[in-house]
């Protein structure tokens, strides 16, 4: 990806692991493959307490001390949520820990990491896709979407339109996308963002086990929303 990007647009690496050491075995070979920044997701199955968590990214990105780091809040895939305290400290006492992508749909708990700390320019990333305009609202400098796999100009065009100055057009698109994602619901995530990108004609392959592929029923219903909303 980093030789395909070949610099045009910042590559964010994903990591997602329980143990610490194996998180910071992954950022290493990442910075050294050349990616932009990092984004960390809380260790998924243990539930570490607020001490533990801290002092885990904190290991992770004191090992990349030259590449940003985001924290990556994700409560419904790992059972709990990244405590206001943790990310409070590591947005004031870890240089690289420049933002947090927040995917809880909480909007109160979004707005709070923002207010905790703008003083230091934390970002916060909309994680929501139906709450991109909201997130905005409150603070949020953008957004990391999957509806963006196969709708990128209308999930750009919420984001564009706010910073023009347009909200009554950022609002309308936000609800022209809102039926899509809310219909992705229907089957277990990652399937319907594999479909309806390859409805688009991105050839992204099919689901692999434990996961199937949509029904032929359900595709025709994502097809037909997203002809609605002006996707196909």
């Amino acid at each position: 990806v980093v030789k395909h990007v070949n610099h045009r647009i910042p590559v964010f690496f994903g990591i997602g692991a329980i143990r610490t050491s194996k998180c910071v075995y992954l950022a290493k070979g990442a910075v050294k493959a050349g990616v932009d920044a990092v984004s960390i997701l809380q260790p998924m199955f243990i539930k570490p307490s607020e001490p533990e968590l801290r002092a885990h990214f904190e290991t992770i990105a004191r090992s990349i001390p030259e590449t940003p780091v985001l924290l990556y809040n994700n409560p419904g895939r790992c059972g709990y949520t990244i405590p206001q305290e943790t990310a409070d400290y590591l947005a004031h006492n870890v240089p690289n820990v420049i933002g947090l992508k927040e995917s809880s749909g909480d909007l109160s708990q979004v707005e709070e990491f923002v207010r905790r700390n703008r003083d230091v320019d934390f970002k916060v990333l909309c994680g929501k896709d139906t709450l991109i305009y909201a997130g905005l609202a409150v603070g949020c400098v953008g957004a990391v979407c999957s509806t963006a796999n196969y709708c990128p100009e209308l999930v750009c065009s919420i984001y564009d339109k706010w910073v023009a100055g347009d909200m009554k057009g950022s609002l309308e698109a936000q609800f022209t996308l809102n039926p899509v994602r809310l219909l992705t619901d229907k089957a277990t995530f990652p399937v319907a963002t594999k479909d309806m990108t390859n409805i688009v004609g991105r050839n992204v392959g099919e689901s692999v086990l434990p996961l199937k592929t949509s029904s032929d029923a359900l595709k025709d219903a994502y097809a037909k929303a997203m002809k609605e909303a002006g996707i196909l």
